[in-house]
């Protein structure tokens, strides 16, 4: 386990992908990005399993998500896992293990200088910012690691809460199958979940579109279908030639 400064420009002036896990990521062929660099998050291992497709990098920032598939994440080979400290200090076999400092800042009521405030790594340092979304870390970790490119997939960006599942305050407790991801495991029964709040999630990757856009880089979305309009639409199969 180590630090991930050697990551710094890693990858400048090239481009990736980012996977939301929404269920749009069963309608395009996964195989195409066994020779891109990509970002898979939280239960991507699902599709490892099916599909024996496996992201570059595997990254968490939820808490509810560590702790709920800690064993799977600890047992989850073949992508370079960036995961924050305190996550990795838990696992007990941290090859191809990296960390990075994690800012939970905007979920903290007692700092309202940052709570609901995306702040954005657009530096050297080794601290990254929660935004709502572990996409948002993987934004920039992108920006981090010098990708001039960045395609987002999975995005649909709309979630629906099923009549079986049980709400107190942000968290969700499953009951049943799982809509809103690729897999209905993923939040499958007796998983935990926290209420998405898109809202907050939009006016992150407006920081990350800002961000990007001032340094000449591009975050496009080749999700087919969804609800995220921010970022301009590419066509996924039209990135491969």
């Amino acid at each position: 386990m180590q630090g991930i400064q050697s990551f710094y420009m890693k990858h400048k002036g090239e481009r990736c992908f980012i996977l939301g896990n929404g269920p749009s990521l069963n309608k395009i062929e996964i195989p195409k990005l066994a020779s891109e660099v990509s970002f898979g998050v939280n239960s991507i291992f699902l599709m490892s399993r099916d599909s024996g497709f496996y992201p570059t990098y595997y990254v968490v920032e939820d808490n509810l998500v560590f702790r709920d598939n800690k064993e799977s994440i600890d047992a989850y080979r073949g992508p370079t896992k960036i995961l924050p400290e305190r996550y990795a200090l838990e696992l007990t076999d941290t090859r191809d293990c990296f960390t990075f400092d994690m800012d939970t800042s905007f979920y903290n009521k007692n700092k309202p200088e940052s709570y609901s405030v995306p702040h954005f790594n657009g530096g050297p340092e080794t601290t990254f910012h929660c935004g709502q979304s572990v996409t948002y870390i993987n934004m920039q970790l992108a920006y981090y690691m010098g990708f001039s490119e960045v395609y987002l997939i999975g995005m649909d960006f709309s979630y629906s809460k099923p009549p079986s599942h049980e709400q107190s305050g942000n968290h969700i407790h499953s009951h049943g199958d799982d809509p809103n991801h690729f897999h209905k495991d993923y939040f499958g029964k007796g998983k935990t979940w926290k209420d998405p709040r898109l809202g907050r999630v939009l006016r992150s990757y407006v920081r990350a579109k800002h961000a990007f856009e001032t340094d000449g880089r591009l975050i496009a979305n080749a999700t087919p279908g969804g609800e995220l309009e921010l970022f301009p639409r590419v066509s996924f199969n039209s990135l491969f030639g």
